[in-house]
């Protein structure tokens, strides 16, 4: 979503930022005298593998041989110029590479990350002979073998929070038969360690690859739908299921008397109470599911379009239908995830789907929506869009008589411009331009495309400015707008994210990504900066910014764009274009956390960046 730019830092990119103070205009290093003594966080954030990139000579490593760490022909580093080179021996042997670390006690969040590139002379598919143990402690973390071989550097990533307070060794142990070679190649080793209590239960999410099935119809004007949907899942954790919930996230948007957003007759579980609003569901699942055991919940389902120009709303002919399917909400060990609706940015928190909706509708709506469609005669004077989408986390579509156009990007991605009334056709032609210039621009710096089509629709009526939607966007006529919400098809929906506990994550990368995607530098990003209190910070979530809704614009997508402009100063345009697309490409269709981030960020640089993200305020 992108609400209106504050003046200041619409006209404004990001000055320099000296390294060796990580300082900027109207920031101090001390919290001034008026204010009250911060107290000291249980957990001491920190990154406490040394050395991880290797590049300052072996310690504090134990290496089973010399030359494990090298710069020397044959294989190349992840960044800098050394690496850790286990085996490639081509004979009966083994290689062990360990450092003993310290977890700070007290710790929620540890994660264990590195990067491996294995090659190998093996030709079998079927057996492993040669292999790489990594372990923490007393405790095996993987295996990985001459099956696992590929052409460059994939990062691996554990969650080792149960090691917290405690001194282990950190450890890679690889072996090779008599004969073939493997080289398994290890680079940038960091441990990073956040958080301040342990949360509980299992941390795994759940319930995990969710598959929606819905048939819906409209009336006349497509401001109601009413029809089926079902639900299939799996627990993913090791902690038995007992129920799921359904966001009903469009509630909000009525009342409890007068819900928009109807759920009656369901299958497969019990209905229990509405929360939060109206805006979750409780099912309780006839039986505990375990882990990776899958159900099945249905519910006739029905859809009340509100007037207004919102991304649940029609203005005038014209209906906006985003957030409206229920979609199941997210556990993990610090529970159901079941915040409140937010309209001053984005609550929605869900994991990677399939989705398949018919749409029944007057042939005189079209109708754009999430996924790639295919349009079918259906009863008399009516038309069947059937769209399909694998791995998005909802969504949406809209029904109206738009005026619509149509291109291809260079890299070949279909691009659909829908616009409402009193769009010039002018107007319609910049922005799909626009649109095949963004999804190309982002696509190469972040990975390719994944969706099929995109599909835009404009009014220059929307209050919020745009709204980004799996393969669907909504916005006004603005190309730095347009944009932004494309950039969102990748932070968000392919590396997605807690939206109301930390949107930094998809809105400061987003804005990030913006830029690039249109030429700027950053440069006097940091003017006229002021934070409003010690207690704001670039990574405060939705509950902090609804209680300071004038400051969220300015924060999170302006300050937050200007941290990671300072960021990609410290490590390099290179090192920083290889860490986000590298980042991508770990997170493809997973959820980011902002403790992760800092963990790979750390493992691109020998710089160490404590200080870094003290100073910008990015806490997690």
């Amino acid at each position: 979503m992108r609400p209106t730019p504050h003046p200041a830092l619409a006209a404004s990119a990001l000055s320099v930022v000296a390294l060796a103070a990580f300082s900027y205009p109207g920031t101090a290093a001390a919290a001034a005298p008026h204010e009250a003594p911060r107290a000291a966080a249980a957990c001491t954030p920190a990154q406490v593998v040394a050395n991880g990139g290797f590049e300052s000579g072996t310690a504090p490593w134990s290496q089973s041989q010399t030359g494990l760490i090298t710069n020397r022909a044959g294989q190349s580093a992840h960044g800098g110029g050394y690496f850790a080179w286990l085996n490639g021996v081509g004979g009966t042997h083994t290689d062990t590479l360990s450092q003993s670390v310290t977890i700070p006690s007290g710790c929620s969040t540890a994660t264990l990350t590195f990067w491996l590139h294995i090659d190998t002379a093996e030709t079998t598919s079927s057996t492993q002979y040669d292999k790489l143990t990594a372990k923490i402690g007393g405790t095996t973390l993987a295996t990985y073998s001459n099956l696992n071989k590929n052409t460059g550097y994939v990062q691996k990533s554990f969650d080792v929070s149960s090691f917290a307070g405690q001194t282990v060794n950190v450890a890679f142990t690889g072996t090779e038969d008599s004969s073939l070679q493997t080289s398994f190649v290890v680079d940038d080793v960091a441990l990073t360690a956040s958080g301040d209590t342990t949360p509980p239960g299992d941390s795994t999410r759940t319930p995990a690859s969710p598959a929606y099935t819905v048939i819906l119809s409209s009336n006349t004007s497509g401001t109601a739908w009413t029809g089926h949907e079902s639900a299939t899942f799996t627990n993913a954790s090791a902690t038995a299921l007992s129920e799921v919930y359904l966001r009903l996230w469009d509630n909000y948007h009525g009342t409890c008397s007068a819900m928009p957003i109807t759920v009656t007759n369901v299958t497969g579980g019990t209905a229990g109470s509405l929360s939060v609003g109206c805006t979750a569901l409780q099912i309780a699942l006839p039986t505990p599911l375990a882990q990776g055991q899958s159900a099945t919940i249905g519910f006739d389902l029905g859809i009340t379009v509100p007037s207004g120009a919102d991304r649940f709303g029609h203005d005038g002919a014209f209906n906006n239908i985003g957030n409206a399917l229920p979609v199941l909400a997210v556990k993990d060990g610090a529970g159901w995830h079941l915040d409140p609706y937010t309209n001053n940015g984005e609550s929605f928190y869900s994991l990677a789907a399939d989705f398949k909706v018919t749409l029944d509708h007057p042939t005189t709506l079209l109708v754009p929506a999430t996924g790639t469609s295919v349009d079918t005669p259906g009863s008399s004077g009516r038309t069947v869009t059937t769209a399909t989408a694998a791995k998005v986390r909802d969504f949406a579509w809209a029904a109206g008589p738009f005026s619509k156009i149509s291109g291809t990007s260079a890299a070949g991605t279909a691009i659909n411009i829908y616009s409402v009334s009193g769009i010039s056709s002018t107007d319609a032609q910049s922005m799909l331009s626009t649109a095949k210039s963004a999804v190309d621009a982002h696509a190469a710096r972040f990975g390719a495309y994944p969706y099929g089509e995109l599909d835009a629709v404009i009014d220059n009526n929307y209050w919020f400015g745009g709204m980004e939607y799996p393969g669907f966007v909504l916005d006004l006529v603005s190309t730095t707008a347009l944009t932004h919400e494309i950039g969102h098809q990748w932070f968000y929906g392919i590396v997605g994210d807690d939206e109301y506990t930390s949107p930094w994550l998809d809105e400061s990368f987003t804005d990030y990504a913006t830029d690039l995607a249109l030429n700027k530098t950053g440069s006097g990003c940091w003017n006229s900066v002021s934070w409003a209190s010690s207690a704001e910070k670039i990574t405060n979530s939705m509950a902090y910014w609804d209680a300071h809704s004038s400051r969220y614009s300015t924060v999170v997508y302006g300050y937050g764009k200007c941290a990671l402009h300072d960021l990609r100063r410290v490590l390099g345009d290179t090192a920083m274009a290889k860490l986000l697309k590298d980042y991508a490409t770990s997170h493809w269709y997973g959820v980011s956390t902002t403790a992760e981030f800092k963990a790979a960020a750390q493992a691109a640089t020998a710089t160490d960046l404590t200080s870094f993200w003290t100073t910008h305020r990015i806490d997690g």
